[in-house]
């Protein structure tokens, strides 16, 4: 099953970093936040990737070009006939489709141009801007359960301060930044049929309006809710607050093995 990922987005509010890289390619742990979702997905064994690319798009071609060479342990190059050999290092299992969808489309219009990548089989979906713990075998047999065209994994938003409980003016309780408990909010990680196609008129589609909402009136839209960890990168806080975990040894989306 192939897992699409939307990485074309200008991403202004972490302009700090996006001036000069896509949002994907900013950095978590001395790796592309990019990287950190597919190996959440590699861990499940999806294997196979097509990214659309946008906003600076040349980084993440050039990245996943350069992704052998640049974590061997050694190299040979001969340079009368550009032959690289490659000595050990970390080459993992992927096949990467790089689909530039433009600079301007909108989320529903990259999602169409996947589509001759993606091809009459169901398939995943998700942003190149976000991460979680989700069980994604878990997810996929909930959407194979329910026989409607989408799934979208369901999450509640990380709380941006304190959590207080009140008795009367006293506060009885005080939870430093949990997880909200209330309200549930879209946090993609989307299993899709290749139906939804249809439901796309092209690059002037945002997916979380028309195709989304429509989905959603014709019965068609299934919610995985997920009560784990689930974080995205929209601003320096969250960078630092991903950066934080991860050093910390804390990072609850790396499900995967070193």
């Amino acid at each position: 099953m192939k897992v699409a990922i939307l990485a074309g987005g200008v991403g202004s509010r972490l302009s700090e970093e996006t001036e000069i890289k896509p949002k994907p390619m900013v950095e978590v742990g001395g790796r592309p936040i990019l990287w950190h979702i597919l190996k959440h997905y590699s861990h499940y064994g999806f294997n196979e990737f097509a990214i659309a690319l946008g906003y600076k798009g040349e980084f993440i071609k050039k990245y996943m070009v350069d992704y052998a060479n640049l974590n061997s342990n050694a190299m040979t190059v001969r340079m009368q006939t550009g032959k690289v050999d490659i000595d050990g290092g970390s080459r993992p299992d992927w096949t990467v489709h790089l689909v530039d969808t433009g600079i301007s489309t909108l989320t529903g219009g990259r999602i169409k141009r996947l589509q001759p990548v993606i091809g009459n089989e169901t398939f995943m979906l998700t942003w190149g801007d976000g991460v979680s713990d989700v069980n994604l075998i878990d997810l996929l047999k909930f959407h194979k359960s329910h026989g409607k065209l989408a799934t979208l994994t369901a999450v509640r938003p990380p709380a941006r301060f304190g959590h207080m409980v009140f008795d009367g003016d006293q506060i009885v309780q005080f939870t430093e930044k949990p997880q909200t408990g209330e309200g549930w909010i879209n946090g993609a990680f989307f299993v899709l049929d290749p139906k939804i196609f249809d439901y796309i008129e092209g690059d002037a589609t945002q997916w979380e309006h028309e195709p989304l909402t429509r989905l959603a009136k014709e019965g068609q839209l299934m919610a995985y809710r997920h009560s784990g960890f689930w974080q995205c990168m929209d601003t320096l806080r969250d960078k630092k607050l991903l950066e934080d975990l991860w050093q910390n040894g804390g990072a609850p989306w790396k499900v995967w093995k070193d």
